[in-house]
């Protein structure tokens, strides 16, 4: 396997790492509706046993749960894989949340102990908010490195001037943006700023959270639970649910050339990016995982890169 390299760091990453999030279970704002802790461990110790070397969650995922889960994961996995999570996204105990750049000190601590690590290879601030604290909140993240508390510093989110602003405290290892063929927002600028800085980039929902997998429908949509965050968003609903479904049916038609899903062509087509250095793909159970893994090999051609942006852009 062809790992790559983190930024300025010294992590070499395999090309798609495990995502923690629908692994949070229900019971809270971004939820993506029940989920069985023994399928997440299972979806885990799949994702490592199959070379997937990195996980990335984050504290608020599940309000803590996400974290815990990994942690009891990878106590029993058969190698230890980097442990990634993100701060800055703070609960109170009615399991309201809120966006805070003032508790990283506290928010590190918790995550460690629900971890069970002395140290968190990579911990990155989730959301720049609020704006006017980000070099608050930066300089704390800088003390935590020097500290050992964790061994690199990224962001998730960062626009590029916000990038600039926390750059002139302490270097970014890293950036993680939403990105797929159905949110191409970074392109324009994010992509090419984090390229010129040598700022790894690690995206997440490369299969706009199951949208591009191939396996959704019209009917699954309208079954999903109430607390699903997906009910309410833009993309799974008319008019685009019906365009982004014709999206996965093409990308199946790619994928049948090479016998691998929608999905995993939805992932090796954002890896061809060159400023995408590895990306984040979910899993609830070990079969959704072992459906992925071909992503860790496949690289599309430029010709078929360029025949799925022609169908992109002729269904706009």
């Amino acid at each position: 396997m062809h790992k790559r390299q983190l930024g300025n760091s010294d992590l070499h990453l395999s090309p798609i790492g495990f995502g923690a999030w629908a692994i949070g279970g229900g019971d809270w704002a971004f939820s993506w509706g029940p989920q069985d802790d023994n399928d997440s461990i299972a979806a885990i110790h799949k994702a490592i046993d199959s070379g997937i070397n990195w996980i990335d969650t984050a504290a608020v995922y599940g309000l803590g749960h996400s974290e815990e889960v990994v942690g009891k994961a990878v106590k029993s996995a058969s190698t230890k894989p980097y442990l990634f999570t993100k701060c800055s996204m703070v609960w109170d105990e009615k399991r309201e949340i809120t966006n805070s750049l003032k508790q990283i000190r506290r928010e590190v601590e918790d995550s460690l102990r629900r971890l069970q690590v002395e140290t968190i290879d990579l911990y990155q601030v989730h959301w720049p908010k609020p704006d006017e604290d980000i070099e608050e909140g930066w300089t704390v993240m800088a003390d935590l490195q020097r500290e050992g508390k964790v061994r690199w510093i990224g962001v998730s989110n960062f626009s590029p001037s916000q990038m600039e602003r926390a750059q002139k405290i302490a270097p970014i290892t890293s950036n993680q943006p939403p990105y797929s063929m159905l949110n191409r927002t970074v392109e324009a600028e994010i992509l090419p700023f984090c390229l010129k800085h040598n700022i790894g980039v690690l995206n997440y929902a490369p299969m706009h959270s199951g949208l591009l997998t191939g396996a959704m429908s019209k009917e699954r949509v309208a079954a999903f639970p109430k607390d699903d965050f997906r009910r309410n968003a833009k993309n799974y609903q008319e008019p685009l649910l019906s365009r982004n479904l014709a999206v996965a049916d093409f990308l199946k038609a790619i994928g049948t050339r090479h016998n691998v899903s929608a999905g995993v062509v939805a992932i090796a087509w954002t890896l061809h990016q060159p400023a995408i250095t590895a990306a984040i793909v979910g899993g609830r159970n070990a079969k959704q995982v072992e459906g992925v893994l071909p992503a860790i090999d496949l690289r599309l051609t430029d010709a078929e890169v360029a025949e799925i942006n022609g169908f992109l852009a002729d269904h706009p």
